[in-house]
């Protein structure tokens, strides 16, 4: 027998996911959304979210809180934000431009951003006016299977990384970094590698 509690939550995670799925999402039924977040589809782009992923918009349900719900935008028409299965984020921020790509199991702790764009242009002339400059398939950000985000992470546009990497709290990363790798700083760096040889 649930609790009322749980029973609220459920009724509460499938109606967000009623919602998603109404401004095109591609939502796995398994999915299960902890908090209203914030979604932004732009048309003919895609936003796909795998089965059992985890969107976490409620500190009460997360041991370090979120400062903001969870932010998920495609901000073109050809943009593709794809949650694969068994994902958890919490409160983070993820916009594509062109493509963002998060493997299955990987986990963002608390407040992470992640985006393929600078959002406006770095020169100085007309930035204000010209938001968002087109997307470039080089600016991609591709995230492996088990990677582990820390808290505070911001994940640039044109990283890749691999598999089973994992990425200090606070970390601002940029570059393509080799499966397991454990990087931490501003700028990113490598600091160990895992050992990921089979055990037993």
């Amino acid at each position: 027998m649930h609790s009322p509690l749980v029973i609220k939550q459920r009724i509460q995670s499938e109606y967000y996911a009623f919602v998603l799925r109404g401004q095109g999402a591609m939502l796995a039924p398994t999915a299960r959304i902890i908090g209203k977040p914030i979604v932004q589809i732009e048309q003919m782009s895609k936003l796909v979210i795998g089965a059992r992923v985890r969107l976490i918009s409620d500190s009460r349900r997360t041991a370090l809180g979120v400062n903001h719900p969870v932010v998920l935008r495609t901000l073109s028409p050809t943009a593709q934000l794809i949650i694969s299965d068994d994902v958890g984020i919490s409160g983070g921020s993820i916009c594509a431009a062109h493509r963002v790509e998060i493997g299955a199991g990987t986990m963002l702790g608390a407040n992470v951003t992640i985006a393929d764009t600078d959002f406006h242009p770095v020169d100085h002339e007309w930035r204000r006016y010209q938001p968002t400059p087109p997307s470039d398939p080089k600016d991609m950000v591709l995230i492996g299977r088990n990677v582990f985000i820390g808290t505070g992470a911001v994940i640039l546009k044109g990283t890749v990384l691999h598999d089973h990497c994992v990425v200090g709290a606070g970390s601002i990363v940029k570059g393509e970094f080799e499966a397991g790798t454990v990087l931490a700083g501003n700028p990113a760096r490598a600091v160990r590698k895992l050992n990921l040889a089979p055990t037993g």
